[in-house]
């Protein structure tokens, strides 16, 4: 591929700097590394790039012989969004369980904890916390991703996560900025459209962000949406207005502006990643996120010489570049003060007490205790039972690979048990697969799948002894013999439920 300028022009390395690209396979390739030495300062890290932690430090000690100061960043979120574990699930309940309980140095310790495991596999950027409030049950993208629906109680709670992870070392990345949680579109998708006026936008959505920037939070990422009230024209990534007149001026934040994915088709479907990345960058944004989808050398090379190539055209101005530039770099710093002082990459997770911490390393599993809420009686079951996992369709930010669920934990705790998946109301093969044991249904948002309902309403009517696990929003009415929320679908949301089920540890 022919480029436009010298990789030594200082142009060029600034629109390197601003790339936070991704990749495919679980070591560094030699394009990325050559890259990172011209001046790539930031790398993306998905699911597919981790296979252990042991190999995930193996991965950032050799991209750091290329750029010491260079920012590995993830999306983990913990609970159902997470990439450490994304093949078993993940040891951290999610935001909604943890705004559940209520107890924000719970909070700050799950963070702090989460913090120091990717602290010593080499992670210093994180992707979190969702500060999004969840004012739409029927939100299809953001849901138990939020730490609840009352913006007082997403402000707490943010600025706790972020204190917390930051506390390890790790750079926090507040987003959706200016708030996804009022829409009913997956900005995976599409452009989702929030019809509120200004007066509801800095009651509710801006409260969570306005504690994140108090709390200190490094890093802010724009959200995909439109929100006309502010700019009727552009979604919140590529509008100065948003960016720079409410982020930057009106609320004062001063730290780096990461954008989503821009291969999201809310950017990439409207205006392309290319022209989406100079707007990004001119509008106020500082580093381009991009790689969930798109992960090759092409990519990295058409975004650098685009933004070249907009600086050399005017459309572009160089110093806006540079700022952005030096704001990824500032943060980098910071990362490498922080690692300083904190545990080295690759060290060997200890049993019992997180090291330096005062955190009880299962802490995850004990706050998901902790969030669990039952209604209805039933004495701890002893026998096997059939599980029915009734399975909507993955959310992206998810994705499908993530095992969740009861049923792992109580095949262990109840030999005998087994387990179907249903995307269906399939009564009839649910009752035909159970024969004479217990029926534990599991569903995800039954609110939002009215076949959930209809499959439930069936079951309750052949055997009322049913037990009903909820893994998502428990907007639905309780019902079964027990019913059980754990406002999220990690793993040690499923343990704690199978818990209760049984009246056994898991650990």
């Amino acid at each position: 591929m022919t480029t436009l300028v010298s990789t030594t022009d200082t142009v060029t390395r600034d629109a390197l700097a601003v790339l936070q690209p991704g990749f495919t396979g679980t070591t560094a390739p030699d394009w990325l590394l050559r890259r990172v030495g011209e001046g790539l300062a930031s790398v993306g890290l998905f699911g597919r790039n981790i296979h252990s932690p042991e190999q995930l430090a193996a991965l950032t000690a050799r991209l750091r012989a290329e750029r010491d100061d260079v920012l590995v960043a993830i999306d983990e979120e913990g609970g159902d969004v997470t990439r450490l574990e994304v093949r078993d699930g993940s040891s951290f309940p999610g935001n909604l369980a943890l705004g559940s309980v209520d107890d924000v140095e719970l909070t700050r310790a799950v963070a702090r904890e989460l913090g120091r495991r990717l602290a010593e596999c080499g992670v210093n950027l994180n992707w979190a916390p969702s500060a999004d409030v969840n004012s739409n049950p029927g939100n299809p993208v953001i849901g138990v991703r939020s730490f609840g629906a009352d913006p007082d109680l997403v402000a707490r709670h943010t600025a706790a996560y972020v204190q917390g992870l930051q506390a390890s070392g790790v750079a926090a990345c507040t987003k959706h900025f200016p708030g996804h949680g009022d829409t009913a579109v997956d900005s995976h998708l599409a452009l989702p459209s929030i019809e509120v006026d200004l007066e509801t936008l800095h009651a509710r959505e801006l409260v969570p962000f306005r504690a994140a920037i108090a709390a200190g939070s490094k890093s802010v990422m724009s959200a995909h949406i439109l929100l006309p009230a502010l700019d009727a024209a552009r979604p919140a990534t590529l509008s100065p207005q948003i960016l720079t007149g409410l982020l930057r001026q009106e609320l004062g934040y001063e730290g780096l502006i990461v954008t989503d994915g821009m291969e999201m088709d809310a950017i990439a479907g409207t205006y392309g990643i290319e022209r989406g990345s100079v707007l990004a960058i001119a509008a106020g944004a500082d580093a381009i996120c991009v790689g969930g989808g798109l992960a090759d050398e092409d990519t990295v090379l058409l975004l650098r010489d685009a933004l070249v190539a907009a600086v050399r055209s005017g459309d572009l101005p160089e110093e806006r570049l540079a700022d952005a530039a030096a704001r990824v770099r500032a943060l980098a710093s910071w990362t490498q003060r922080a690692r300083g002082a904190g545990s080295e990459p690759g060290a060997a997770v200890q049993e019992g007490t997180a090291p330096g911490t005062g955190v009880s390393s299962d802490i995850g599993l004990a706050a998901a205790r902790r969030a669990l809420r039952s209604t209805g009686t039933a004495a701890p079951q002893t026998e096997p039972v059939y599980v029915a996992a009734f399975t909507p369709v993955a959310n992206i930010a998810v994705g499908a690979e993530t095992p969740w669920g009861v049923a792992a934990e109580l095949e262990r705790l109840l030999p005998g048990t087994t387990t179907g998946t249903y995307g269906g109301a399939e009564v009839d093969a649910v009752l035909r697969a159970a024969g004479e044991r217990r029926v534990v249904a599991v569903v995800r948002d039954e609110h939002r799948h009215p076949w959930m309902g209809e499959a439930l309403d069936g079951l309750l009517a052949a055997r009322p002894d049913t037990v009903v696990v909820e893994m998502g929003l428990p907007e639905a009415p309780a019902r079964g013999a027990l019913h059980i929320a754990t406002y999220g679908a990690a793993r040690v949301c499923g343990a704690a439920a199978a818990e209760a089920i049984t009246g056994a540890r898991t650990a």
